[in-house]
């Protein structure tokens, strides 16, 4: 059949070529076709063209490359979790060394707790000690998130600035919701209104470069209800806890084909509610947890997915400058 002339649609004939050189039997693929409403005899003849297609052969062999990989991936998945992978570990008092060791070359998430209790941070942040220090100051945030189901993705359509005193105030009205948010991705930090906030934190000694510059840490605030979907960082990342409890869900890197990558370092899945009928291969993912308490720091090791969201009027902080022989380490993802 010349595939030009194909009357079947284009989006359902890529559908066929992926489903056929993922290994999905022509029986499944036809029976779904007909289902959807397409003539038995045109899903027979399609499939068989896709068959006899160069491309698809050449589809199928990269298919068959990245099968291989995946069930590398299996059995390192296996493995880590006759080590402990199944439970995420709880540490206190523990030493540079053994955090490099063990969780940052190791590619093991942690919760650390005892890093911030010299951090003025924890007795002076609230609402009211940022309206009376920074009230006037402009800052940036994300709104009408709720109206975007890619707003996580598509944060350039949600930008707005505004006086820090308006936003807390939204805080405090907005009960539980993900409409509004101070994201990472932002220049407050950078903004000599807010430059005084950096001296109520301090870096873990021996984890983190003590400079605090602009550009090595993130401030991430907002309502209880706001969720970060599913994703993964391409470098490792430290968040420190600091007022309200946020929830988190991790997904190890090493299991990107059972959480359906979506923009790149997204994921299709809601990891709140997975819809395992839409996405089976998530039943089989492990899925770490912890309920971050004020004064907890949870290590994020690079492209680890994770899914947040806040219980409680919550502000986080962020670190990425490791002090590591070589310096951190990053993900280069071609897509």
């Amino acid at each position: 059949m010349n595939e030009d002339k194909s009357p079947l649609h284009p989006a359902w004939r890529q559908w066929l070529a992926e489903n056929l050189a993922l290994g999905v039997s022509a029986e499944d693929v036809q029976q779904t076709l007909v289902q959807a409403g397409v003539d038995p005899a045109l899903a027979r003849e399609e499939i068989t063209a896709v068959g006899q297609h160069p491309y698809f052969k050449a589809a199928l062999q990269v298919a068959r490359h990245f099968g291989w990989l995946e069930s590398l991936m299996d059995v390192y998945s296996e493995l880590r979790a006759r080590d402990g992978g199944r439970e995420l570990e709880v540490r206190e008092g523990i030493s540079p060394e053994e955090f490099f060791r063990r969780y940052f070359l190791g590619h093991r998430p942690v919760v650390l707790r005892g890093l911030m209790a010299d951090w003025p941070a924890m007795k002076r942040w609230s609402l009211p000690y940022f309206r009376e220090r920074f009230g006037t100051v402009e800052v940036e945030v994300m709104v009408g998130r709720d109206a975007n189901p890619e707003h996580a993705a598509e944060q350039d359509r949600h930008r707005a600035r505004m006086p820090f005193s308006d936003f807390l105030s939204q805080l405090e009205t907005a009960g539980e919701t993900n409409d509004i948010y101070m994201v990472p991705r932002n220049d407050n930090w950078g903004r000599e209104g807010l430059a005084p906030l950096r001296d109520d934190l301090r870096a873990p000694a021996g984890l983190i470069d003590p400079s605090l510059r602009p550009e090595q840490l993130t401030l991430l605030l907002g309502p209880a209800g706001t969720v970060t979907p599913l994703h993964h960082d391409n470098m490792n990342i430290l968040l420190g806890q600091v007022m309200g409890r946020k929830h988190v869900r991790l997904v190890p890197s090493f299991e990107r084909h059972r959480v359906y990558p979506h923009r790149g370092t997204f994921s299709h899945v809601d990891a709140a509610e997975p819809d395992l009928a839409a996405h089976p291969l998530f039943a089989e993912a492990t899925v770490l947890e912890a309920v971050l308490e004020p004064g907890d720091m949870v290590f994020l090791p690079v492209g680890w997915w994770h899914w947040v969201k806040a219980l409680d009027v919550s502000a986080s902080v962020t670190f990425h400058h490791f002090l590591v022989p070589g310096g951190n380490t990053h993900l280069d993802a071609p897509f």
